[in-house]
């Protein structure tokens, strides 16, 4: 008996009208929406204002802690808003939500795709915000439109490797308990092992052999390095690289934990 496999095209249509079906879902939360774009707000200014004088330090290597901060800020914010993904994914389990997805003949890839793509979309939207907010603040962009993208885009990939592990972590664990207790262990680690707030040259030699292996990082020096009045592209396309690398096996892992759901139920 063979199996019919969805056109390509199919796939893609499906994957688009269930991000769709997210983002109207995200739209009727003003209230989360706020709380996304509070957050960040506070540690753009007030991080800015209370480590301003860190670039005075010897081999900091930026004239203004604000220009500094706003990757920084955005890569942050990727990880924290999107490391919650999985809590969406259980209360559709919960409510029942997702096995009556499984019942129609919408394709399986489609259903965790457009999660995934809704958190790169609501990313790069919060890193545009940021991006307007630290040039009100007097921030300087010397990469120009194309280094904010080049950022943007490595934030958006960033939120998709956190949104994919969140969703296999939601479908394996099944608790809030559990998803809190181990977002709550790793955003920080991941946040201070990396170049958000301090240049990498001035880490503890441990935590600069830890950055090079942390994902952050990675997206932390492909926007920094395009974000510089003289961009470095071999930085930016290997960092970028690892980045997209991790991003497809997040998303294969999101995928295989589904297909493990679905023979559960």
């Amino acid at each position: 008996m063979s199996i019919a496999v969805p056109a390509p095209s199919a796939a893609l249509r499906e994957t688009w009208f269930m991000t769709q079906r997210q983002f109207m879902a995200f739209l009727r939360q003003p209230a989360y929406l706020i709380i996304t774009l509070i957050q960040p707000v506070i540690w753009l200014f007030l991080f800015g204002g209370l480590f301003r004088k860190v670039v005075e330090i010897p081999g900091f290597g930026s004239g203004s802690y604000l220009d500094y901060l706003v990757p920084g800020v955005i890569v942050m914010s990727a990880v924290s808003s999107n490391m919650w993904a999985g809590m969406g994914t259980l209360e559709e389990i919960e409510r029942g939500t997702l096995n009556r997805f499984l019942i129609t003949p919408v394709h399986r890839s489609a259903i965790m795709n457009a999660n995934v793509l809704m958190q790169a979309l609501t990313t790069a939207f919060q890193s545009v915000v940021i991006v307007l907010l630290g040039w009100v603040g007097g921030a300087h962009y010397p990469g120009g439109a194309v280094g904010l993208l080049v950022l943007v885009v490595a934030a958006s990939v960033l939120g998709m490797v956190f949104g994919a592990f969140s969703n296999a972590l939601g479908m394996l664990v099944r608790e809030r308990e559990s998803i809190i207790g181990i977002n709550s262990f790793l955003l920080l680690p991941l946040t201070f092992l990396s170049s958000s707030f301090m240049a990498t040259a001035l880490m503890p030699h441990w935590m600069q052999v830890v950055a090079r292996f942390n994902p952050v990082n990675w997206a932390l020096e492909t926007g920094r390095a395009a974000m510089a009045a003289h961009a470095d592209w071999w930085s930016v396309l290997s960092h970028g690289s690892w980045l997209l690398m991790l991003a497809v096996g997040a998303i294969w892992l999101s995928m295989r934990t589904f297909r493990s759901y679905q023979k559960s139920v």
